[in-house]
């Protein structure tokens, strides 16, 4: 049986193989942005590292996270407003998206009984499906209560 290979193991691999050299600064990205494992847009990363390590460039955190993705260690994704977002990738996690379109949060959901329905609808279809995505827009608890507020 194969043994999979962590996320760090997968990055020294992919380095090795293609001659890239670690630094402090990439290696303090890639942990923030693993441990932080929520969606970032470039700019949203840097405006969180630049906080804690000023010295680090806005291409030093753009490369970073295209090194990642790369790696598949990163999802790339585009969501209403059209800005890039990249997300750690979970092994064997797939999950679903609830985007707010008024603050622009994302959250994350896993529902077995949706899955199933997509299963059972291309099944009845005779389709087979190589990849999918939900992305359910609307507005969070948050701003539904703000908006409620502001009505009253």
């Amino acid at each position: 049986m194969h043994k999979q290979s962590s996320p760090l193991e997968k990055l020294s691999e992919h380095k090795a193989r293609f001659g890239l050299k670690s630094s402090n600064k990439r290696s303090f990205i890639i942990d923030y942005f693993l441990k932080a494992d929520r969606h970032f847009t470039v700019e949203e990363l840097y405006d969180e590292i630049k906080q804690k390590k000023p010295e680090i460039s806005y291409s030093t955190v753009y490369r970073a996270l295209k090194l990642l993705a790369e790696c598949k260690l990163a999802g790339q994704c585009t969501f209403g407003d059209s800005a890039s977002r990249y997300e750690p990738i979970h092994q064997y996690e797939h999950h679903d998206h609830l985007i707010c379109r008024r603050c622009g949060r994302i959250i994350e959901f896993e529902n077995d009984k949706i899955e199933r329905l997509q299963k059972d609808v291309a099944r009845r279809y005779g389709f087979h499906v190589s990849a999918h995505k939900l992305e359910l827009y609307g507005m969070c608890r948050k701003c539904r209560k703000v908006q409620k507020g502001q009505r009253q």
